[in-house]
């Protein structure tokens, strides 16, 4: 009888990856959250963060919370205090807009903070590099 062999799965801790590796890991979130999946039939893109805001005030706090791990993690590459301030705000215009029924869905699938987080990231560590803390 033969073994059967499983793969392994390794998990690497944040402060183990590359600022390249860690980007991508950013990216990929960002994208699961803001858009993802499409609307059949249209260009409409949304991912979980909208699917989530449908659920009064916890969606879009959950949400949040979700979209501030990924500020944190992307700070830990040197990030300014003012690039980290101009994602919070997105994060917090988000949530706070997000709140509002109906429109804050609409709002949710068109802002997508989280990519606009991490575009703002790449254009400073791409003029400045990335500096691990």
């Amino acid at each position: 009888m033969r073994a059967v062999t499983t793969p392994k799965i390794e998990i690497i801790p944040p402060g183990k990856l590359s600022a390249d590796e860690q980007l991508v890991q950013l990216e990929w979130l960002a994208d699961l959250l803001d858009s993802r999946f499409v609307i059949p039939g249209t260009n409409i893109r949304f991912g979980l963060d909208g699917v989530i805001g449908l659920v009064p005030i916890a969606g879009d706090l959950i949400s949040a919370l979700i979209s501030f791990y990924l500020i944190s993690r992307a700070s830990e590459l040197g990030l300014s205090p003012w690039v980290k301030t101009r994602m919070v705000w997105n994060v917090a215009l988000d949530t706070v807009v997000g709140a509002v029924p109906i429109l804050g869905d609409m709002f949710d699938v068109s802002f997508k903070s989280n990519r606009r987080n991490i575009a703002l990231a790449k254009r400073y560590l791409a003029k400045h590099g990335a500096r691990r803390r």
